[in-house]
C-alpha cells in the first residue's frame, strides 16, 4: 500500500516465526527479502540498470509504481495513464503509465511491464518502486518471512481441505480470503504492503473488546483525513488452521474489508497461486499473538487498466 500521511505511537509487533518450503520445482529462483517494519523490500534492475530498492505490495491491484525521480532518471517512455482514487469514493487523480522495457527479479525477467508513476513512500528509507500482485500471474510467489526470502517457481498448490491452503479471489487484482473473526465468517485481503490487522468499522461496532478501541494514529487518503483506532479483541482470529489469540487490531474506517496486512504475515511463508487462486499459509505452530502493529495501515492503490479509463479507480 502507499502512504499518504501518518501520526503514529510508538509500538511492536510480537510473532512467532517459521517457514514452510515451496514443493519441488523443475527451478525456484530465490532473492534476499529485507523486512522493515513488516514489509517486503527487494531488490530489482530495471532495464539492465539498477539495482533499486522495491517494496512488495500484494494489497496493490497493478504489475508495478515507480517514482518520478527513477522513471525521470531511466527516461522511461510514458505508455498510457491511469486514475487513482481511494476507499472513500470520493476525488481522484490522474497518473502517467510508464514502459519498462525489463524487470528483473531473483534471476527472473518480466517484459513489457507497466508501471504507475507514482511517489512511493517507504517506512524504511528509501523505496524507489512497488511490486504489485499481478507482476507475478505467471509464477507461485513465496514472501518467506521467517527466512527473510522471496521465491519464483513454476507449478501449482494443491488443496488441502483449507488447513493451509485457502481458495482466493481477487478483484481488482488483490487476492481476498475468508477468515473468521469471533467465528463469524468474514472477507479479508491479503496485503503485504499493509500494517496490521485491520477491521471496518461496521464489523468492528459487533464485537467485544479485552481493551477498548482508542485512537492511536491519523491517516490520510488523497481526499480525506481520518482517525485510525487500535483495540484487543475478546475472541479469537482464526485463518485455515492458524489461529491468532485475542489479536490487537485496528479500525480503520476506509477499508470496507478486513486487512490482513505484513505483520500477522509475518508468522509465515505465504506462497500464491493465481492461476490456481489458492494460496498456502506454512508455520511451524499454529496459535500466534499479535499485539500493536509498527505503523498504522496503509492505503491500496488498485488501478483496474492500463489504458486510459474514463471512471475512476478505486482502492482497496
Amino acid at each position: 500500500m502507499l502512504l499518504f500521511s501518518r501520526s503514529i505511537q510508538a509500538a511492536s509487533v510480537l510473532l512467532g516465526c517459521a517457514a514452510l518450503s515451496l514443493p519441488a520445482q523443475n527451478a525456484v529462483h530465490s532473492a534476499p527479502m529485507i523486512e522493515r517494519y513488516g514489509k517486503p523490500y527487494v531488490m530489482v534492475t530495471i532495464n539492465g540498470k539498477g539495482p533499486y530498492r522495491f517494496v512488495i505490495d500484494t494489497g496493490t491491484g497493478a504489475d508495478a509504481f515507480v517514482s518520478p525521480e527513477l522513471a525521470d532518471e531511466l527516461h522511461l517512455p510514458t505508455a498510457a495513464e491511469a486514475v487513482l482514487s481511494d476507499p472513500s469514493g470520493q476525488g481522484g487523480q490522474r497518473t502517467p503509465i510508464v514502459l519498462l522495457t525489463s524487470l528483473e527479479l531473483a534471476g527472473v525477467e518480466f517484459n513489457g511491464v507497466k508501471a504507475i508513476r507514482h511517489t512511493v513512500t517507504g517506512e524504511a528509507g528509501s523505496c524507489q518502486g512497488l511490486l504489485g500482485f499481478t507482476l507475478f500471474r505467471d509464477y507461485l510467489l513465496t514472501l518467506d518471512f521467517p527466512n527473510r526470502q522471496v521465491l519464483l517457481a513454476k507449478g501449482a498448490l494443491t488443496p488441502d481441505g483449507e488447513k493451509t491452503v485457502l481458495p482466493f479471489r481477487m478483484p481488482e487484482g488483490v487476492p481476498i480470503i475468508s477468515l473468521r473473526v469471533n467465528r463469524q465468517s468474514v472477507e479479508a485481503q491479503l496485503d503485504s504492503g499493509g500494517g496490521g490487522l485491520t477491521l471496518p468499522e461496521k464489523l468492528a461496532a459487533h464485537q467485544k473488546w479485552e481493551v477498548a478501541p482508542v485512537v492511536f494514529a491519523t491517516g490520510r487518503t488523497l481526499t480525506t483525513v481520518f482517525a485510525i483506532k487500535a483495540a484487543k479483541l475478546a475472541a479469537d482470529v482464526k485463518v485455515g488452521m492458524y489461529t491468532f489469540t485475542h489479536p490487537v487490531v485496528e479500525i480503520h474506517p476506509a477499508f470496507p474489508l478486513v486487512n490482513f496486512g505484513s505483520p500477522p504475515m509475518q508468522s509465515f511463508a505465504i506462497t500464491f497461486d493465481q492461476k490456481s487462486l489458492l494460496v498456502r499459509l506454512g508455520a511451524d505452530h499454529d496459535h500466534f499473538t499479535l499485539t500493536a502493529p509498527p505503523s498504522p495501515t496503509r492505503l491500496t492503490n488498485q488501478p483496474k487498466a492500463v489504458t486510459a479509463p474514463t471512471d475512476l479507480v478505486p482502492l482497496g
